[in-house]
């Protein structure tokens, strides 16, 4: 998904390191010597000694940004594999379930209501590898792509129903469970192209669906703010994030818990993709919780514009 990161850099400076723990010991060694033959080199003794610290502070420096580069590539290297863990899992489990089916279907006779069922069940298991792959081309597009606001201003109204919609017919659920509040008197118009908004809303109110109690409301809110911004809200009632992680969600790969216990279907890049497309039409998402009631509250601003 993102272009792979040269290993030269590293290379170069653990070169560069030994290279000075060399120069420093034998600047040291030469130090000694000019001290061993008295006073006399008492010039000779201090520009050593000045050039043996300089190079100590470098190797100090060098050595705490190899440190921070390699707990930097470590943390990478976790979340790779926690992406991998579960788009795995993603792929395998519909595909199990296709193969069962295809299999049940080939190798005995089963009623015309049985039938009916299965085919719903494969189609739903389609669309969710539909919506995998879709979430891994969004990925890819949204890195590869060049930061801009869009061609012109939207209205956002449209594109909240039509993400509301698309949601409760992935979930099954009825549309009325999204709550679409009222919005500002004259419209909200949103400075961006109609695919990244689409992409940012999905993600938001499929999370909020995904997370949220049985038969309880996912809402959404739009307010018109101050310098022209537009504000959405999507608050759910499910578990929350603790606010030591929420800063964590909007990076690549990650997601909380272990990917082998949870019960939730995810990548990890739908809150990225969120955090990128919002920054590139230079806007803000943050999170947070519903003060003393259970949930989350996620909220992008995003620039307004006339229509």
């Amino acid at each position: 998904m993102e272009p792979r990161r040269s290993i030269g850099w590293p290379i170069l400076l653990g070169v560069v390191l030994i290279g000075s723990i060399i120069v420093l010991g034998v600047g040291w060694v030469l130090v000694s010597i000019a001290a061993a033959f008295g006073s006399g080199n008492a010039a000779f003794y201090w520009v050593i000694l000045g050039v043996g610290v300089a190079l100590l502070v470098l190797l100090l420096v060098g050595v705490i940004i190899y440190l921070f580069l390699t707990v930097k590539a470590i943390a990478l290297s976790q979340r790779q594999s926690n992406f991998i863990d579960s788009v795995t899992h993603e792929l395998k489990s519909p595909l199990a379930s296709l193969k069962l089916y295809l299999q049940t279907l080939n190798r005995r006779q089963v009623s015309p209501e049985q039938q009916a069922d299965f085919h719903r069940f494969m189609l739903k298991d389609i669309e969710r590898l539909d919506t995998l792959i879709d979430h891994l081309l969004d990925a890819a597009k949204t890195i590869q792509r060049r930061s801009r606001r869009g061609e012109g201003a939207i209205d956002i109204e449209p594109i909240l129903r039509q993400t509301r919609d698309a949601v409760a017919h992935r979930y099954g659920i009825e549309p009325s469970r999204i709550v679409l509040g009222p919005l500002p008197e004259g419209g909200a118009n949103v400075l961006g192209r109609p695919a990244d908004l689409e992409i940012v809303f999905r993600n938001l109110v499929d999370n909020a669906v995904k997370y949220s109690l049985p038969d309880s409301e996912v809402g959404i809110e739009v307010e018109c703010a101050a310098r022209g911004q537009v504000v959405v809200r999507v608050s759910d009632n499910g578990p929350g994030i603790p606010t030591a992680e929420r800063t964590q969600v909007f990076r690549r790969f990650i997601r909380l818990g272990s990917e082998l216990e949870r019960s939730t279907a995810g990548t990890g890049l739908g809150l990225y993709l969120v955090k990128s497309i919002v920054a590139q039409l230079r806007g803000r998402v943050s999170v947070a919780g519903r003060g003393a009631k259970r949930g989350t509250v996620m909220e992008v601003r995003l620039p307004g514009g006339r229509a």
